[in-house]
């Protein structure tokens, strides 16, 4: 049974929306920012609390809703997470008496799909939906469904459902070659190889250092996993983890701090943003930085320094191809098309991981962007243009943020809905925003 505390975790999708002020091209938003927990590092370490006889405890939790899509799938398999504190919460699986994945979690929920690995490994069996989320493209689902072929399981499709039997109730080690870079994959086997008999082989893995992280965690834990940061990664199976006590802290989210760095790089004078990693947006400074925007590096942080004496036409043009890591992340790619609007000369945008994730830019056009789509992945910007303020509809978490960039630096008045998008990556967004200057409300 789920013990949360009551209004602790949001259950239900809001209809609420953003009014934001705009400030019309000028920077004056300054101050400091911090910068959350890192949603695509706690979910699958939620989601390996599957592996663990005892439980742990996970501290730097951001507040969002994709929270409690997690807690429902918890609830429908028997698992416990408990919130002791704001940003901590009890995970515990000693309960566990189920195999099905929920439906409804599952369709708003694109991260569920982790949950498979450990599950099977755990229980032997599974019955999950085709996973859901943001409207940005397929999930290929076929990388999950070979590779537990690989490690001896039966796949039937039934009424929508995916249903995964391993062979006497245990998945066995097997050698596994990723013909796409995939995040969730590669973390998906890595947790079902940590029960699995035998060894397993990974290749041609994510590089991302979310994975870093689980694995680290993972293996402080008893598992045996090596490699991670490099394409190969390596698990001998064993037994149930502990973590006899541990607590696993959420490193800090990059998505975030690139989302606030080119808010900052457009709308602020001096801002700070604080408890993050620059090393892991390394990316996006440097782009910033030779598009000439002053930035200033610590160990965890990031300034923008007497940013407000240069119009934003005079930064330079960028071309951009999204990336696996540690090249350009695809979900910064629409903040930064938004950026590229302001900024001088012709831009060119090559998204490379999702086929729908240019879609959005029709609505930046109607704000006065001038941005020419070439086919599903390619797009020209030409800049600086003045965008002005209208109502919009937020597709998925990283466009909807993007379009709070926009509204921002756009004249006038923008209405952003769909802000349940926004709220399922950012913790308080409009709060967070308000203590920096930023004219921004929440409408129920």
């Amino acid at each position: 049974m789920i013990k949360i505390q009551k209004n602790s975790i949001m259950h239900t999708v809001k209809k609420d929306k953003f009014v934001i002020q705009g400030l019309g091209g000028k920077k004056t938003l300054s101050g400091k920012i911090a910068v959350k927990g890192a949603k695509n590092a706690i979910l699958p370490v939620m989601a390996s609390g599957i592996l663990f006889k005892d439980g742990f405890t996970a501290t730097n939790v951001p507040e969002i809703e994709d929270l409690g899509r997690m807690a429902e799938i918890f609830d429908g398999l028997g698992l416990q997470i408990n919130k002791q504190a704001r940003g901590k919460y009890l995970i515990n699986s000693e309960g566990i008496n189920g195999a099905e994945i929920d439906e409804n979690a599952s369709k708003h929920l694109r991260a569920s799909v982790i949950f498979t690995g450990p599950l099977l490994a755990r229980q032997g069996e599974l019955i999950f939906p085709h996973p859901g989320g943001c409207v940005i493209g397929a999930r290929p689902i076929d990388l999950f469904l070979e590779g537990f072929k690989k490690m001896g399981a039966a796949v039937e499709i039934k009424k929508n459902k995916y249903f995964v039997k391993a062979k006497n109730g245990k998945l066995r080690g097997a050698e596994i070659f990723f013909k796409i870079q995939s995040v969730t994959a590669t973390e998906t086997f890595i947790m079902a190889g940590v029960l699995a008999k035998g060894k397993t082989i990974l290749k041609n893995v994510a590089l991302e250092p979310e994975i870093v992280d689980l694995v680290n965690f993972l293996n402080s834990c008893g598992a045996q996993i090596k490699g991670a940061g490099t394409p190969t990664i390596e698990i001998s199976g064993g037994g149930l983890l502990k973590a006899k006590g541990q607590i696993y802290k959420t490193m800090p989210d990059r998505l975030e701090t690139g989302s606030f760095l080119i808010l900052g790089a457009l709308c602020a004078d001096n801002l700070e943003i604080c408890d993050c990693n620059p090393q892991h947006i390394e990316i996006l400074t440097e782009m910033l930085k030779d598009s000439g925007v002053n930035l200033e590096l610590g160990k965890d942080y990031i300034k923008i320094i007497n940013n407000g004496g240069k119009p934003n036409g005079h930064f330079k043009s960028l071309n951009i191809k999204t990336r696996e890591y540690p090249g350009f992340p695809t979900d910064l790619q629409a903040p930064l098309v938004v950026y590229l609007t302001q900024v001088g000369g012709d831009s060119f945008i090559f998204e490379t991981i999702f086929e729908g994730r240019l879609n959005y830019t029709e609505d930046l056009v109607k704000m006065g962007a001038v941005i020419k789509m070439w086919d599903a992945h390619r797009a020209t910007v030409n800049g600086p243009t003045v965008l002005k303020g209208r109502e919009l509809d937020g597709p998925d978490i990283r466009t909807g943020f993007a379009f709070v960039i926009a509204g921002l630096v756009a004249k006038n008045e923008s209405i952003i809905n769909n802000v349940y998008y926004i709220d399922r990556g950012y913790e308080s967004i409009e709060k967070r925003l308000r203590q920096i200057g930023a004219d921004i409300k929440r409408i129920n």
